[in-house]
């Protein structure tokens, strides 16, 4: 492969404006995650230690292998939303590595309204079972939740993809062999009495566990019957009794041990292997990522400088290099891992969505997983265009994202519009992880253009009408809004709180985000036993 030479010049003013506008949103998105982590009230801290229990923080401290990362999933999810205090949807959820095997996390965070579950938190949950089916990750649930919140009972109960798809979900991923494995750190109540009920092993801390499908209060109500949670559904009862659960534990620190030796006593489960070389660094220095993406989303820069940025050695061997410039495809190594690489360099023609298509069945067939960095406002548009199979083009590349069964991982690093981002492998093409960038925007069209666009549809209705055409003030009132909207709502906080999205990524952790990613993923088959299309229309 060849290293890629760089044209980038650190000391060019524009490159400094660049460098200096990324780092102001690296830094305002790190106060946003020590928020997350940290903001709490002083009563919710005292709640917590009074009771013996230790903060999510700590328990993961304990439960993971030293000096090792921690891939944390969604981690500003419900951002903004309900009362501005629902860090992380309520849950810390991520990829880590216990006893030598890589599992996927989930804890309820019991100084977030006693852990409840809104909304944002079951569309999480959901969102950790997924990658665990995705990519057969042994599950561990450190539980200590209130249940659901009563005053959304109907966003969180009753639909497809509501508080019973995770049950559903649990009954699936037991008939996949994948290992669940559960703490009973708290509260564990109505419906969730089921996540332990449906584990393959439970351990439940005395004094604080409890498990019951109706507590205390409604108990009472329903019955008459005075009864303590230890009393209805503690450790003692649920150990010695009913066979709920299945190891006892004095306190979340002895639970975590046992967590520990659950874990470290699963069976070896072989990687898929992929042809790998040996780790090295890029040449250049990530941080460099900052001057060169250019601070306006309109204004391009060549994708290929953040790729020498991102992969091993800065070694890429190009695709059709010299043919369909807007799409750039090569292969790489991020880690050791081999990786297909898919960029934009602008708009996709129909050579771009060829030339996707093609090497997307490349990587497919060699069985080599992909990575799309999307900064992408779509498809070319007009009369020539579509005379010229646009349309068609563009469904080829879409048609093979969607059916490619390798590893896919997005990284959202500027634009991501309209049907750009289905091409590009957005959320709705199913790729095993998804990030954005700080300054990348998710939407139909940019707010300029969708402003534009109401404008023109009102001008050609009063033309008809044989009005004249709106004055400068009208356009105004109509175009201010949706620029307004699309600013707040196309942002990459939005989309994050949204889950939309896995995480916002400062730019130089992307590599060791994407080389944990991999790693995470050669838990699964790299491919499916069948490999195919649907129908390419020529």
């Amino acid at each position: 492969m060849d290293v890629i030479e760089t044209r980038i010049d650190t000391r060019s003013d524009e490159y400094l404006k660049n460098y200096e506008a990324m780092e102001s949103l690296v830094v305002n998105l790190k106060e946003e995650l020590r928020i997350a982590r940290e903001d709490r009230s002083p009563a919710a801290r005292k709640r917590l230690i009074s009771q013996g229990k230790m903060p999510v923080r700590e328990k993961l401290e304990l439960l993971l292998d030293r000096n090792t990362p921690f891939l944390e999933i969604a981690p500003l999810a419900a951002r903004g939303m309900y009362d501005g205090k629902i860090h992380g949807a309520g849950l810390v959820s991520g990829i880590g590595v216990v006893a030598d095997k890589e599992v996927l996390i989930t804890c309820n965070d019991a100084m977030i309204k006693g852990g409840a579950t809104y909304p944002l938190t079951v569309k999480k949950s959901l969102r950790c079972q997924t990658i665990v089916m995705e990519n057969r990750l042994p599950s561990v649930t450190l539980i200590d939740s209130a249940g659901g919140l009563l005053q959304l009972q109907s966003e969180v109960f009753p639909d497809i993809d509501d508080g019973g798809r995770l049950f559903y979900n649990q009954a699936k991923i037991s008939k996949m062999g994948i290992p669940q494995i559960t703490a009973v750190m708290g509260l564990c109540t109505a419906g969730g009495a089921y996540v332990p009920a449906m584990s393959d092993e439970v351990v439940h801390v005395k004094g604080t566990g409890a498990i019951f499908l109706g507590g205390p209060p409604l108990v009472k109500a329903a019955t008459g019957e005075e009864v303590t949670a230890d009393e209805l559904g503690g450790a003692d009862l649920h150990c010695r009794e009913s066979g709920v659960s299945d190891y006892y534990a004095e306190d979340d620190r002895h639970a975590l041990e046992i967590l520990r030796k659950i874990i470290k006593n699963l069976p070896n489960q072989e990687k898929a292997r992929l042809s790998m070389q040996e780790p090295a660094p890029p040449i250049y220095d990530p941080k460099e990522i900052y001057g060169i993406v250019s601070r306006q989303l309109k204004v391009p820069y060549d994708v290929r400088e953040v790729i020498a940025r991102i992969v091993d050695r800065s070694e890429f061997l190009e695709f059709k290099e010299l043919y369909a410039p807007t799409l750039v495809c090569g292969w790489a190594y991020i880690h050791g891992y081999p990786v297909g690489i898919i960029g934009n360099n602008g708009i996709l023609f129909s050579d771009s969505a060829l030339k996707g298509t093609q090497f997307i069945q490349l990587c497919d067939r060699r069985q080599i997983p992909l990575i799309f960095l999307q900064n992408i406002n779509g498809f070319i548009i007009g009369r020539e265009y579509e005379r010229l199979g646009i349309t068609k083009d563009g469904h080829k590349m879409v048609n093979a994202v969607a059916n490619a069964t390798v590893p896919k991982f997005t990284v959202m690093i500027g634009a991501s519009y309209g049907a750009g981002n289905y091409a590009m492998c957005g959320r709705a093409y199913s790729p095993r992880f998804l990030w954005m960038w700080p300054n990348a925007e998710i939407a139909v069209m940019g707010g300029e253009q969708a402003a534009g666009v109401l404008v023109t549809l009102r001008n050609d209705q009063l033309a008809k009408e044989g009005a004249p055409t709106m004055s400068a003030e009208e356009v105004e009132q109509i175009s201010g809004p949706v620029i307004a909207a699309a600013r707040t709502e196309s942002n990459a906080y939005y989309s994050t709180a949204q889950l939309w999205d896995d995480g916002i990524l400062d730019p130089v952790d992307t590599r060791n985000v994407l080389g944990l990613a991999l790693s995470a993923a050669l838990n699964a088959p790299i491919r499916d036993d069948i490999l195919g299309y649907g129908i390419f229309r020529m």
